[in-house]
Protein backbone atom coordinates (compact mmCIF):
# COMPACT_ATOMS: atom_id res chain seq x y z
CA UNK A 1 0.00 0.00 0.00
CA UNK A 2 2.88 2.02 -0.65
CA UNK A 3 2.23 5.39 -2.96
CA UNK A 4 1.98 4.87 -6.63
CA UNK A 5 5.28 5.86 -7.55
CA UNK A 6 7.51 3.78 -5.21
CA UNK A 7 7.29 -0.01 -5.39
CA UNK A 8 9.60 -3.14 -3.61
CA UNK A 9 8.47 -5.84 -5.52
CA UNK A 10 11.29 -6.33 -7.60
CA UNK A 11 15.21 -5.31 -7.11
CA UNK A 12 15.12 -2.64 -9.29
CA UNK A 13 12.25 -1.28 -8.22
CA UNK A 14 14.43 -1.23 -4.57
CA UNK A 15 17.61 0.20 -6.12
CA UNK A 16 15.27 3.10 -8.01
CA UNK A 17 13.68 4.17 -4.89
CA UNK A 18 17.02 3.83 -2.71
CA UNK A 19 18.52 5.83 -5.22
CA UNK A 20 15.76 8.60 -4.83
CA UNK A 21 16.19 8.72 -1.33
CA UNK A 22 20.09 8.88 -1.58
CA UNK A 23 19.49 11.98 -4.15
CA UNK A 24 16.94 13.33 -1.90
CA UNK A 25 19.14 13.28 1.22
CA UNK A 26 22.69 14.37 -0.26
CA UNK A 27 21.99 18.28 -0.17
CA UNK A 28 20.65 17.93 3.59
CA UNK A 29 23.86 16.35 4.76
CA UNK A 30 24.57 19.13 7.16
CA UNK A 31 20.95 19.09 8.85
CA UNK A 32 21.29 15.12 9.23
CA UNK A 33 24.84 14.94 10.62
CA UNK A 34 24.23 17.67 12.94
CA UNK A 35 24.55 17.16 17.01
CA UNK A 36 21.61 18.68 19.10
CA UNK A 37 24.48 19.38 21.87
CA UNK A 38 26.00 21.83 19.27
CA UNK A 39 23.07 23.74 18.20
CA UNK A 40 23.92 27.19 20.27
CA UNK A 41 27.50 26.79 20.07
CA UNK A 42 27.42 26.14 16.13
CA UNK A 43 24.68 28.36 15.52
CA UNK A 44 23.21 25.21 13.80
CA UNK A 45 20.23 27.09 12.77
CA UNK A 46 21.99 29.62 10.57
CA UNK A 47 22.61 26.57 7.93
CA UNK A 48 18.83 26.00 7.22
CA UNK A 49 17.03 27.69 4.52
CA UNK A 50 15.96 31.31 6.23
CA UNK A 51 12.59 31.43 5.44
CA UNK A 52 11.70 28.27 6.99
CA UNK A 53 13.30 29.42 10.09
CA UNK A 54 11.24 32.61 10.11
CA UNK A 55 8.14 30.63 8.82
CA UNK A 56 8.41 27.50 11.31
CA UNK A 57 9.41 30.08 14.72
CA UNK A 58 6.00 31.37 14.89
CA UNK A 59 4.04 28.30 14.61
CA UNK A 60 2.56 26.55 17.47
CA UNK A 61 3.77 23.45 19.10
CA UNK A 62 1.30 21.26 17.80
CA UNK A 63 2.12 21.78 14.15
CA UNK A 64 5.62 21.74 14.47
CA UNK A 65 5.07 18.06 16.37
CA UNK A 66 3.49 16.87 13.29
CA UNK A 67 6.12 17.93 10.69
CA UNK A 68 7.30 14.29 10.75
CA UNK A 69 4.25 12.78 9.95
CA UNK A 70 4.32 15.01 6.38
CA UNK A 71 1.48 17.48 7.45
CA UNK A 72 2.36 20.98 6.12
CA UNK A 73 0.06 24.20 6.45
CA UNK A 74 -0.99 26.37 3.88
CA UNK A 75 0.76 29.56 4.58
CA UNK A 76 4.12 28.30 4.11
CA UNK A 77 6.58 28.86 1.92
CA UNK A 78 6.26 26.81 -1.28
CA UNK A 79 9.24 25.63 -1.06
CA UNK A 80 8.81 24.26 2.75
CA UNK A 81 6.14 22.41 1.78
CA UNK A 82 7.65 20.80 -1.18
CA UNK A 83 10.55 19.43 0.99
CA UNK A 84 8.22 17.63 3.34
CA UNK A 85 5.78 16.46 1.11
CA UNK A 86 8.38 15.53 -1.16
CA UNK A 87 10.15 13.23 1.40
CA UNK A 88 7.14 12.31 3.52
CA UNK A 89 6.10 10.70 -0.51
CA UNK A 90 9.51 8.69 0.23
CA UNK A 91 8.82 7.03 3.53
CA UNK A 92 8.19 3.56 3.36
CA UNK A 93 4.55 3.25 4.85
CA UNK A 94 4.21 2.25 8.21
CA UNK A 95 0.23 1.82 8.79
CA UNK A 96 -0.54 -1.73 10.16
CA UNK A 97 -0.92 -4.17 7.51
CA UNK A 98 -3.98 -6.28 7.42
CA UNK A 99 -2.43 -9.25 8.32
CA UNK A 100 -5.03 -11.73 7.06
CA UNK A 101 -4.54 -10.74 4.34
CA UNK A 102 -0.97 -10.62 3.91
CA UNK A 103 -0.37 -13.67 5.58
CA UNK A 104 -3.62 -16.63 4.39
CA UNK A 105 -3.77 -18.94 6.68
CA UNK A 106 -2.84 -16.68 10.36
CA UNK A 107 -5.07 -17.15 12.75
CA UNK A 108 -4.04 -14.50 15.95
CA UNK A 109 -5.06 -15.70 19.37
CA UNK A 110 -5.48 -13.43 22.22
CA UNK A 111 -2.91 -14.00 25.04
CA UNK A 112 -3.88 -15.78 28.10
CA UNK A 113 -3.40 -13.90 31.71
CA UNK A 114 -0.34 -16.81 32.33
CA UNK A 115 1.97 -16.04 28.86
CA UNK A 116 1.35 -12.51 29.57
CA UNK A 117 2.34 -11.45 33.01
CA UNK A 118 5.12 -9.29 33.33
CA UNK A 119 4.49 -7.85 29.85
CA UNK A 120 3.68 -4.18 29.39
CA UNK A 121 1.53 -3.02 26.73
CA UNK A 122 3.50 -2.30 24.10
CA UNK A 123 5.51 -5.97 24.30
CA UNK A 124 1.80 -7.61 24.94
CA UNK A 125 0.97 -6.43 21.40
CA UNK A 126 4.26 -7.08 19.60
CA UNK A 127 4.51 -10.87 21.20
CA UNK A 128 0.85 -11.71 20.23
CA UNK A 129 1.70 -10.31 16.29
CA UNK A 130 4.68 -11.14 16.12
CA UNK A 131 4.46 -14.69 17.73
CA UNK A 132 1.04 -15.64 15.00
CA UNK A 133 3.57 -14.20 11.95
CA UNK A 134 5.91 -16.85 13.07
CA UNK A 135 4.03 -19.45 13.34
CA UNK A 136 2.60 -19.11 9.64
CA UNK A 137 5.45 -18.74 8.24
CA UNK A 138 6.88 -21.39 9.71
CA UNK A 139 3.85 -23.75 9.08
CA UNK A 140 4.49 -22.34 5.78
CA UNK A 141 7.92 -23.48 5.05
CA UNK A 142 7.16 -26.41 7.09
CA UNK A 143 10.16 -25.91 9.88
CA UNK A 144 10.17 -28.13 12.38
CA UNK A 145 11.47 -25.71 14.74
CA UNK A 146 12.00 -21.91 15.58
CA UNK A 147 15.50 -20.08 17.04
CA UNK A 148 14.41 -16.90 18.83
CA UNK A 149 17.57 -14.72 18.32
CA UNK A 150 17.74 -12.03 21.38
CA UNK A 151 15.24 -13.95 23.09
CA UNK A 152 15.43 -11.68 26.04
CA UNK A 153 13.03 -13.00 29.49
CA UNK A 154 11.70 -15.33 26.78
CA UNK A 155 8.26 -14.05 25.61
CA UNK A 156 8.29 -14.68 22.03
CA UNK A 157 9.64 -17.87 22.73
CA UNK A 158 7.43 -19.09 25.13
CA UNK A 159 4.33 -17.93 23.45
CA UNK A 160 5.63 -20.20 20.15
CA UNK A 161 6.10 -23.51 22.36
CA UNK A 162 3.10 -23.32 24.55
CA UNK A 163 0.52 -21.40 22.46
CA UNK A 164 1.25 -22.57 19.25
CA UNK A 165 3.28 -25.64 19.93
CA UNK A 166 6.62 -25.19 17.89
CA UNK A 167 9.75 -26.43 19.37
CA UNK A 168 11.99 -23.41 20.14
CA UNK A 169 15.25 -22.97 21.03
CA UNK A 170 16.20 -19.07 22.69
CA UNK A 171 19.34 -17.43 22.37
CA UNK A 172 20.25 -14.52 24.34
CA UNK A 173 23.61 -13.25 25.47
CA UNK A 174 22.29 -12.48 29.00
CA UNK A 175 22.31 -15.89 31.59
CA UNK A 176 20.18 -13.83 33.83
CA UNK A 177 17.66 -13.60 31.01
CA UNK A 178 17.91 -17.44 30.17
CA UNK A 179 17.40 -18.50 34.05
CA UNK A 180 14.50 -16.00 34.47
CA UNK A 181 13.36 -17.39 31.00
CA UNK A 182 13.89 -21.03 32.32
CA UNK A 183 11.82 -20.26 35.41
CA UNK A 184 8.93 -18.51 33.75
CA UNK A 185 8.22 -21.10 30.88
CA UNK A 186 8.62 -23.21 34.48
CA UNK A 187 5.76 -21.68 35.91
CA UNK A 188 3.95 -22.19 32.62
CA UNK A 189 4.63 -25.12 31.96
CA UNK A 190 2.84 -26.23 35.82
CA UNK A 191 -0.08 -24.33 34.67
CA UNK A 192 -0.84 -25.82 31.27
CA UNK A 193 -0.28 -29.12 32.72
CA UNK A 194 -2.79 -28.20 35.54
CA UNK A 195 -5.34 -27.60 32.95
CA UNK A 196 -4.46 -30.59 30.84
CA UNK A 197 -5.24 -32.68 33.57
CA UNK A 198 -8.43 -30.44 34.87
CA UNK A 199 -9.71 -31.11 30.82
CA UNK A 200 -8.91 -34.92 31.41
CA UNK A 201 -7.08 -34.68 27.73
CA UNK A 202 -4.20 -35.53 28.82
CA UNK A 203 -1.93 -36.21 25.47
CA UNK A 204 -0.66 -33.13 24.65
CA UNK A 205 3.05 -32.73 24.88
CA UNK A 206 4.26 -29.33 26.20
CA UNK A 207 7.14 -27.97 24.47
CA UNK A 208 9.07 -26.01 26.69
CA UNK A 209 11.92 -23.38 25.37
CA UNK A 210 15.40 -24.67 25.22
CA UNK A 211 17.71 -21.83 26.70
CA UNK A 212 21.48 -20.95 25.00
CA UNK A 213 23.38 -17.82 26.79
CA UNK A 214 25.59 -17.03 24.04
CA UNK A 215 26.66 -13.35 22.69
CA UNK A 216 25.97 -13.84 18.86
CA UNK A 217 28.62 -11.70 17.34
CA UNK A 218 29.55 -13.31 14.49
CA UNK A 219 27.73 -15.13 11.40
CA UNK A 220 29.74 -18.49 12.03
CA UNK A 221 28.50 -18.52 16.13
CA UNK A 222 24.88 -18.16 15.04
CA UNK A 223 25.07 -20.39 12.23
CA UNK A 224 26.75 -23.03 14.46
CA UNK A 225 24.39 -22.86 17.11
CA UNK A 226 21.24 -23.49 14.45
CA UNK A 227 23.13 -26.05 13.35
CA UNK A 228 24.53 -27.85 16.47
CA UNK A 229 21.06 -27.13 18.61
CA UNK A 230 18.78 -29.10 17.24
CA UNK A 231 20.50 -32.77 15.91
CA UNK A 232 17.27 -34.37 14.97
CA UNK A 233 16.10 -37.12 17.27
CA UNK A 234 18.51 -36.96 19.98
CA UNK A 235 17.18 -33.51 21.07
CA UNK A 236 16.29 -33.18 24.87
CA UNK A 237 12.87 -30.98 25.60
CA UNK A 238 10.94 -30.62 29.01
CA UNK A 239 7.49 -32.37 28.37
CA UNK A 240 4.21 -33.67 29.91
CA UNK A 241 2.75 -36.44 27.89
CA UNK A 242 -0.94 -37.65 29.36
CA UNK A 243 0.83 -39.39 32.30
CA UNK A 244 3.25 -41.54 29.82
CA UNK A 245 6.49 -40.82 31.93
CA UNK A 246 8.84 -42.46 29.17
CA UNK A 247 7.20 -41.02 25.95
CA UNK A 248 8.97 -37.46 27.72
CA UNK A 249 12.09 -35.78 26.95
CA UNK A 250 11.84 -36.27 23.25
CA UNK A 251 10.54 -33.94 20.19
CA UNK A 252 8.78 -35.34 17.30
CA UNK A 253 11.70 -34.36 14.49
CA UNK A 254 11.31 -36.23 10.89
CA UNK A 255 11.31 -39.69 10.85
CA UNK A 256 14.76 -40.06 8.67
CA UNK A 257 17.06 -39.81 11.16
CA UNK A 258 19.80 -38.16 9.17
CA UNK A 259 17.28 -35.20 8.02
CA UNK A 260 18.28 -32.34 10.29
CA UNK A 261 15.05 -30.43 10.94
CA UNK A 262 14.62 -27.29 9.57
CA UNK A 263 14.39 -24.13 10.90
CA UNK A 264 12.86 -19.96 10.99
CA UNK A 265 14.94 -17.43 12.77
CA UNK A 266 12.30 -14.83 14.54
CA UNK A 267 13.99 -11.73 16.01
CA UNK A 268 11.90 -9.00 17.93
CA UNK A 269 14.14 -6.14 17.93
CA UNK A 270 16.96 -7.40 17.37
CA UNK A 271 19.64 -4.97 18.20
CA UNK A 272 22.09 -3.08 15.99
CA UNK A 273 23.88 -6.06 13.78
CA UNK A 274 22.69 -8.87 15.16
CA UNK A 275 19.26 -8.29 13.11
CA UNK A 276 21.86 -7.95 10.12
CA UNK A 277 23.69 -11.59 11.39
CA UNK A 278 20.63 -13.11 11.05
CA UNK A 279 19.85 -11.95 7.81
CA UNK A 280 22.79 -13.09 6.31
CA UNK A 281 22.74 -16.60 8.62
CA UNK A 282 19.62 -17.01 6.86
CA UNK A 283 21.89 -17.08 3.53
CA UNK A 284 24.69 -19.29 4.30
CA UNK A 285 22.95 -21.83 6.49
CA UNK A 286 21.31 -24.44 4.36
CA UNK A 287 18.76 -25.36 7.54
CA UNK A 288 17.16 -22.15 7.99
CA UNK A 289 14.23 -21.99 5.83
CA UNK A 290 12.72 -18.80 6.67
CA UNK A 291 12.95 -15.53 8.43
CA UNK A 292 10.97 -13.31 10.02
CA UNK A 293 12.75 -10.03 11.64
CA UNK A 294 12.29 -6.99 13.05
CA UNK A 295 15.35 -4.17 14.01
CA UNK A 296 15.88 -1.86 16.08
CA UNK A 297 18.84 0.14 17.36
CA UNK A 298 20.03 1.59 13.83
CA UNK A 299 22.02 3.66 15.95
CA UNK A 300 24.36 0.50 16.65
CA UNK A 301 25.11 -0.55 13.52
CA UNK A 302 28.37 -0.93 12.35
CA UNK A 303 29.70 0.84 8.65
CA UNK A 304 32.57 0.46 6.91
CA UNK A 305 34.79 2.64 5.40
CA UNK A 306 34.31 3.73 2.15
CA UNK A 307 36.83 1.64 -0.12
CA UNK A 308 36.55 -0.86 2.89
CA UNK A 309 35.15 -4.87 1.30
CA UNK A 310 34.46 -5.95 4.59
CA UNK A 311 31.44 -7.98 4.70
CA UNK A 312 30.34 -8.08 8.06
CA UNK A 313 29.16 -4.48 8.27
CA UNK A 314 25.58 -3.46 9.24
CA UNK A 315 24.80 -0.93 6.62
CA UNK A 316 25.06 -0.96 3.74
CA UNK A 317 24.93 -4.37 3.14
CA UNK A 318 23.48 -4.68 -0.26
CA UNK A 319 26.10 -4.94 -2.83
CA UNK A 320 24.36 -2.13 -5.19
CA UNK A 321 24.40 0.39 -2.30
CA UNK A 322 27.75 -0.11 -1.05
CA UNK A 323 28.70 0.13 -5.05
CA UNK A 324 27.93 3.69 -4.27
CA UNK A 325 30.34 4.60 -1.07
CA UNK A 326 27.53 5.35 1.04
CA UNK A 327 27.78 5.90 4.29
CA UNK A 328 25.33 7.01 6.61
CA UNK A 329 27.54 8.26 10.41
CA UNK A 330 26.07 8.13 13.88
CA UNK A 331 24.01 11.02 13.50
CA UNK A 332 22.00 9.96 10.96
CA UNK A 333 22.09 6.38 12.65
CA UNK A 334 20.53 7.98 15.05
CA UNK A 335 18.20 9.71 13.59
CA UNK A 336 16.89 7.19 12.05
CA UNK A 337 15.25 6.05 15.20
CA UNK A 338 12.82 8.33 15.52
CA UNK A 339 9.22 8.27 15.00
CA UNK A 340 6.86 10.54 13.52
CA UNK A 341 3.83 8.42 15.52
CA UNK A 342 5.80 9.34 18.45
CA UNK A 343 6.13 12.71 17.78
CA UNK A 344 2.56 13.30 17.03
CA UNK A 345 1.06 11.66 19.59
CA UNK A 346 2.50 14.48 22.12
CA UNK A 347 0.56 16.82 23.33
CA UNK A 348 1.43 20.42 23.85
CA UNK A 349 2.51 19.99 27.84
CA UNK A 350 4.32 17.07 26.85
CA UNK A 351 6.17 18.52 23.61
CA UNK A 352 6.97 21.28 25.28
CA UNK A 353 8.78 19.48 28.33
CA UNK A 354 10.54 17.75 26.26
CA UNK A 355 11.55 21.17 24.15
CA UNK A 356 12.89 22.40 27.55
CA UNK A 357 15.26 19.56 28.15
CA UNK A 358 16.97 19.43 25.10
CA UNK A 359 17.21 23.33 25.18
CA UNK A 360 18.94 22.82 28.56
CA UNK A 361 21.16 19.78 27.03
CA UNK A 362 22.02 22.16 24.67
CA UNK A 363 23.07 25.19 26.54
CA UNK A 364 24.57 22.78 28.95
CA UNK A 365 27.32 22.12 26.36
CA UNK A 366 28.28 25.38 25.77
CA UNK A 367 29.01 25.44 30.06
CA UNK A 368 31.28 22.49 28.82
CA UNK A 369 32.69 23.84 25.89
CA UNK A 370 33.76 27.03 27.65
CA UNK A 371 34.85 25.54 31.12
CA UNK A 372 35.50 22.16 30.53
CA UNK A 373 37.01 21.66 26.94
CA UNK A 374 39.10 18.58 27.33
CA UNK A 375 35.47 16.88 28.48
CA UNK A 376 33.81 18.01 25.49
CA UNK A 377 37.35 15.97 23.09
CA UNK A 378 36.01 13.17 24.81
CA UNK A 379 32.17 13.36 23.27
CA UNK A 380 30.32 12.80 27.25
CA UNK A 381 27.30 11.27 27.77
CA UNK A 382 25.57 12.51 30.52
CA UNK A 383 22.91 9.71 30.89
CA UNK A 384 19.51 8.96 29.15
CA UNK A 385 17.18 9.38 31.90
CA UNK A 386 15.08 12.08 30.43
CA UNK A 387 12.57 9.19 29.39
CA UNK A 388 11.69 8.54 33.02
CA UNK A 389 10.77 12.42 33.74
CA UNK A 390 9.28 12.50 30.46
CA UNK A 391 7.02 9.45 31.27
CA UNK A 392 6.27 11.31 34.48
CA UNK A 393 4.69 14.15 32.48
CA UNK A 394 2.79 12.47 30.10
CA UNK A 395 1.18 10.66 33.13
CA UNK A 396 0.54 14.06 34.63
CA UNK A 397 -0.62 15.86 31.14
CA UNK A 398 -4.24 14.39 31.30
CA UNK A 399 -3.86 15.88 34.96
CA UNK A 400 -3.22 19.85 33.55
CA UNK A 401 -5.25 19.02 29.91
CA UNK A 402 -8.30 22.12 31.65
CA UNK A 403 -5.40 23.76 33.26
CA UNK A 404 -3.80 24.26 29.39
CA UNK A 405 -7.00 24.99 28.01
CA UNK A 406 -7.65 27.68 29.88
CA UNK A 407 -3.35 28.87 29.43
CA UNK A 408 -2.99 28.27 26.01
CA UNK A 409 -0.28 31.02 26.09
CA UNK A 410 2.00 29.44 23.72
CA UNK A 411 3.86 31.99 21.47
CA UNK A 412 7.66 32.33 19.39
CA UNK A 413 8.57 34.18 22.56
CA UNK A 414 8.06 31.68 24.89
CA UNK A 415 8.44 28.39 24.00
CA UNK A 416 11.78 26.25 23.73
CA UNK A 417 10.66 23.68 21.21
CA UNK A 418 13.13 20.60 20.97
CA UNK A 419 13.03 17.00 19.50
CA UNK A 420 11.24 14.53 21.42
CA UNK A 421 13.24 11.84 22.35
CA UNK A 422 12.03 8.11 20.76
CA UNK A 423 11.65 5.85 23.65
CA UNK A 424 13.65 3.03 21.71
CA UNK A 425 16.91 5.54 21.73
CA UNK A 426 16.80 8.42 22.69
CA UNK A 427 18.61 9.38 19.85
CA UNK A 428 21.88 11.85 20.42
CA UNK A 429 25.10 10.71 22.50
CA UNK A 430 24.61 13.07 25.65
CA UNK A 431 21.17 13.54 25.74
CA UNK A 432 19.43 15.28 28.48
CA UNK A 433 19.79 13.59 32.42
CA UNK A 434 17.38 13.21 34.70
CA UNK A 435 16.54 16.07 36.78
CA UNK A 436 14.55 14.97 40.14
CA UNK A 437 12.30 18.54 40.89
CA UNK A 438 11.81 21.39 37.89
CA UNK A 439 9.70 24.15 39.60
CA UNK A 440 7.83 23.70 36.13
CA UNK A 441 7.05 20.11 37.08
CA UNK A 442 4.56 21.05 39.96
CA UNK A 443 3.29 24.02 38.18
CA UNK A 444 2.71 23.09 34.44
CA UNK A 445 3.86 26.66 33.30
CA UNK A 446 6.76 25.56 30.94
CA UNK A 447 6.47 27.76 28.11
CA UNK A 448 4.20 30.82 29.36
CA UNK A 449 4.90 33.97 29.48
CA UNK A 450 4.42 33.60 33.03
CA UNK A 451 7.29 31.62 33.41
CA UNK A 452 10.19 34.04 34.35
CA UNK A 453 13.89 34.07 33.22
CA UNK A 454 15.06 33.20 36.92
CA UNK A 455 12.78 30.08 36.89
CA UNK A 456 14.33 28.40 33.77
CA UNK A 457 17.32 29.75 34.62
CA UNK A 458 17.21 27.42 38.05
CA UNK A 459 16.30 24.88 35.60
CA UNK A 460 18.74 25.10 33.84
CA UNK A 461 21.09 25.89 36.91
CA UNK A 462 19.90 22.23 38.34
CA UNK A 463 20.02 20.56 34.96
CA UNK A 464 24.25 21.84 35.41
CA UNK A 465 24.62 20.47 39.10
CA UNK A 466 23.00 17.32 37.67
CA UNK A 467 25.00 17.02 34.20
CA UNK A 468 28.45 17.68 36.16
CA UNK A 469 27.75 15.09 38.81
CA UNK A 470 27.12 12.59 36.53
CA UNK A 471 30.92 13.23 34.82
CA UNK A 472 32.40 13.40 37.79
CA UNK A 473 32.56 17.20 37.76
CA UNK A 474 32.35 19.47 40.89
CA UNK A 475 30.37 22.45 40.01
CA UNK A 476 33.09 25.83 40.59
CA UNK A 477 31.53 29.48 41.21
CA UNK A 478 33.64 30.58 38.94
CA UNK A 479 31.23 29.29 36.36
CA UNK A 480 28.90 31.93 34.70
CA UNK A 481 25.92 30.00 34.18
CA UNK A 482 23.77 32.89 34.14
CA UNK A 483 25.95 34.68 31.30
CA UNK A 484 25.72 31.23 29.46
CA UNK A 485 22.38 30.74 29.62
CA UNK A 486 21.46 34.57 28.49
CA UNK A 487 23.60 33.95 25.65
CA UNK A 488 21.30 31.01 24.50
CA UNK A 489 17.86 32.47 25.64
CA UNK A 490 17.67 34.81 22.65
CA UNK A 491 17.66 31.57 20.31
CA UNK A 492 15.79 28.78 22.45
CA UNK A 493 12.43 29.30 19.66
CA UNK A 494 14.77 28.49 16.79
CA UNK A 495 15.19 24.91 18.00
CA UNK A 496 11.62 23.29 17.39
CA UNK A 497 11.45 24.18 13.75
CA UNK A 498 15.68 23.53 13.41
CA UNK A 499 14.88 20.11 15.24
CA UNK A 500 11.39 19.19 13.77
CA UNK A 501 12.59 19.61 10.26
CA UNK A 502 15.56 17.34 10.93
CA UNK A 503 13.19 15.03 12.64
CA UNK A 504 10.78 14.40 9.48
CA UNK A 505 14.24 13.19 7.71
CA UNK A 506 14.59 10.30 10.18
CA UNK A 507 11.90 7.94 8.82
CA UNK A 508 13.21 8.39 5.33
CA UNK A 509 16.77 7.21 6.99
CA UNK A 510 15.03 4.47 8.56
CA UNK A 511 13.36 3.33 4.91
CA UNK A 512 17.21 3.94 3.31
CA UNK A 513 18.09 1.03 6.30
CA UNK A 514 15.08 -1.55 5.37
CA UNK A 515 15.44 -1.28 2.06
CA UNK A 516 18.93 -1.93 1.51
CA UNK A 517 18.39 -5.27 3.60
CA UNK A 518 15.51 -6.07 1.99
CA UNK A 519 17.64 -5.54 -1.97
CA UNK A 520 20.43 -7.62 0.32
CA UNK A 521 18.20 -10.61 -0.23
CA UNK A 522 16.33 -9.62 -3.80
CA UNK A 523 20.13 -9.81 -5.28
CA UNK A 524 20.16 -13.60 -4.50
CA UNK A 525 17.62 -13.64 -7.44
CA UNK A 526 14.96 -16.41 -7.67
CA UNK A 527 16.66 -18.59 -4.91
CA UNK A 528 14.43 -16.84 -2.45
CA UNK A 529 11.49 -14.07 -1.91
CA UNK A 530 11.31 -11.43 0.44
CA UNK A 531 9.37 -8.37 1.53
CA UNK A 532 8.85 -5.75 4.18
CA UNK A 533 5.57 -6.05 6.35
CA UNK A 534 4.03 -3.34 9.17
CA UNK A 535 2.71 -5.84 11.30
CA UNK A 536 2.61 -3.53 14.51
CA UNK A 537 0.54 -0.65 15.32
CA UNK A 538 2.96 2.32 14.88
CA UNK A 539 1.21 4.01 17.97
CA UNK A 540 1.90 1.34 19.96
CA UNK A 541 5.51 -0.09 18.89
CA UNK A 542 7.14 2.14 16.43
CA UNK A 543 9.78 -0.16 14.93
CA UNK A 544 6.95 -2.07 13.15
CA UNK A 545 8.31 -3.13 10.02
CA UNK A 546 9.09 -6.69 9.74
CA UNK A 547 11.22 -8.21 6.93
CA UNK A 548 9.88 -11.74 5.97
CA UNK A 549 12.31 -13.70 3.88
CA UNK A 550 12.06 -17.41 2.70
CA UNK A 551 13.72 -19.56 0.12
CA UNK A 552 11.34 -21.06 -2.42
CA UNK A 553 8.45 -22.40 -1.83
CA UNK A 554 5.99 -22.85 -4.45
CA UNK A 555 2.52 -23.13 -2.53
CA UNK A 556 3.19 -19.66 -1.44
CA UNK A 557 3.20 -16.10 -2.80
CA UNK A 558 4.43 -12.96 -1.49
CA UNK A 559 4.53 -9.94 -2.33
CA UNK A 560 5.60 -6.11 -0.97
CA UNK A 561 3.12 -4.25 1.07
Amino acid sequence: MQSCKYSCETASETLAWINDIIHFITPFSFLINSHVVNFFKDRLWENVNAEWIDCLRGEPVQNLLLIPSGVVQDQWPTSLKEFILKLRSMVFRQEQADLNMALPGLQMTSLNSVLAQGMNVKKRHEVEVLSAVVSTVAGGVRAHAIVDVGAGQGYLAQVLAFQYQHPVIAIDACSHHGIVTDARAERIKKHYASQMVKSGSGMRTLNVPKTITCCVLSIDTLKTLVETSLPGKDVEQSGLKGGNQEDQGKLNWPSDANKKPSTVLAGLHACGDLSVTMLKTFLECKDVKAIVSIGCCYNLLSEESIGDGGSLCGFPMSHAVRSTGLSLGKSARDLACQSAERWRSLDMHAGVHNFELHAFRAAFQMVLSKYYPEVVMCAPSIGRKGKALRRRHQRRSAESQLHLKGNTCYTRQNFTPVVPAESETEGISGSTSEIQALPSESNGSAGCEGTKFDDKFSNFENFCQSGLSHLGIKCSHDINLQGIWKEAEPFLDLIGPYWSLRAALGPLLETLILLDRLLFLQERGSALEAYLLPIFDPNISPRNVAIIAKKIDKDLRSSCY
